[in-house]
């Protein structure tokens, strides 16, 4: 697949502070990037230097191969951009906008009834066209922010939190609208929902402090939730001295009804063989399976490391 993005090092100093350090990455075309971090992580920072609204400190940023701070509006020009505060004129109808929004992309003047037709296609406001924006609700004016930010077919479309104080049915229509989106763009989806990530993304980078701590697929992160624990059942529960015994074991949680989760040293550990020493120690070993870490705590590991 085409790369359309390349992140360079990264790095974005305010004063003494520097809210992101040394990020690097890129995108491909189809491809929907999950940008996850907890509140003030650098995320919108990085997002406000890649589409060339922010100057970096360090580090480059190249749109389609062109670089954004030699030649902006080359580059500028292939992306679409929604910020996290909606760049709307609500005094305006749907379709009067979306007009606006493609003058103001270049879009040629024969080709700009189609434009507007093919985005509000693409958000489902076909039917919204001569609605005042101010009247929509929250997740049809978020459908127009959308809008605005593909109206010129761009190769990379950037979404900063776009679920941010929607009801939950709006969410997931917002989130099957990013999926869509994803088949013919490349999608940059910042967000701070973990649940999101796995539903609508096909990598993850998780920022924090502005470091990148983790950057993988979703079976990456996945595999990051499995871990080296394990949920296991004892009818009589061993000692940690006799499990160290045994088996490189860290340390051993009691949960309830007879379960406990054991914690082993290293990440390829043998499941296997963890049975095979119980039933030959007669341990009372009645339930064994991997341990899934949920999303939260394996965002809460990644960035308090």
């Amino acid at each position: 697949m085409a790369t359309t993005l390349k992140a360079l090092g990264l790095t974005r100093l305010f004063g003494p502070n520097k809210a992101v350090n040394n990020v690097s990455f890129d995108l491909s075309k189809g491809e929907v990037l999950g940008f996850l971090g907890p509140n003030g992580a650098g995320k919108s920072t990085t997002m406000r230097m890649l589409t060339g609204n922010l100057a970096p400190t360090e580090g480059q940023v190249e749109i389609c191969g062109i670089n954004i701070i030699e030649e902006p509006k080359l580059a500028k020009a292939n992306i679409g951009y929604l910020p996290e505060m909606r760049p709307l004129y609500k005094e305006f109808r749907v379709n009067e906008f979306l007009r606006i929004a493609a003058k103001l992309h270049n879009i040629p003047a024969k080709k700009i009834n189609s434009s507007i037709d093919i985005a509000m296609e693409k958000c489902g406001l076909t039917h919204m066209s001569n609605r005042l924006i101010e009247n929509l609700s929250n997740g049809y004016q978020q459908r127009v922010g959308i809008a605005q930010a593909i109206i010129h077919n761009p190769e990379i479309v950037i979404l900063d939190e776009p679920t941010v104080g929607l009801d939950p049915i709006q969410i997931r229509e917002i989130r099957k609208l990013i999926k869509e989106i994803g088949k013919e763009h490349s999608v940059i989806l910042s967000t701070h929902i973990l649940p999101e990530v796995e539903i609508v993304c096909d990598r993850v980078q998780i920022i924090d402090k502005g470091n990148l701590v983790f950057h993988g697929s979703i079976d990456d992160l996945k595999q990051q939730r499995r871990g080296n624990k394990l949920l296991v059942g004892f009818k009589k529960t061993p000692t940690l001295k006799k499990l160290q015994s045994l088996f490189d074991i860290v340390k051993i949680e009691k949960q309830e009804d007879l379960l406990h989760v054991i914690q082993f040293k290293n990440l390829d550990f043998d499941m296997e063989k963890f049975i095979q020493v119980c039933v030959k120690e007669k341990l009372g070993l009645f339930q064994v399976s991997p341990h899934i870490t949920s999303l939260e705590d394996t965002f809460v590991q990644l960035t308090n490391k």
